[in-house]
């Protein structure tokens, strides 16, 4: 246990990104998972999905919580499937 006071606000501060952090990654798992799904159903709804995924991804990356090639890929292999699944 920390002993300074320093350290415990440091400790108060990790448990409150902790939250919203893994919130943020838990958004972005979802959004991937409804997109996927839509995909796989051929749903009308794919694309504001797949849209609303790749939008969510974005923001992941700009907050540091994703790498930007780890999202890169994921909305690569996203609109491939997309693309597999409705274009003639």
């Amino acid at each position: 246990m920390a002993n300074k006071r320093s350290a415990i606000k440091r400790m108060r501060q990790i448990k409150k990104r902790t939250v919203r952090n893994s919130a943020a990654k838990t958004a972005v798992k979802t959004a991937f998972r409804r997109a996927e799904s839509a995909i796989a159903a051929k749903s009308k709804d794919a694309q504001p999905l797949v849209r609303n995924a790749a939008s969510v991804m974005d923001k992941a990356v700009e907050r540091g919580l994703l790498h930007r090639n780890n999202a890169a890929r994921k909305k690569s292999r996203l609109l491939k499937k997309y693309n597999l699944a409705f274009k003639k």
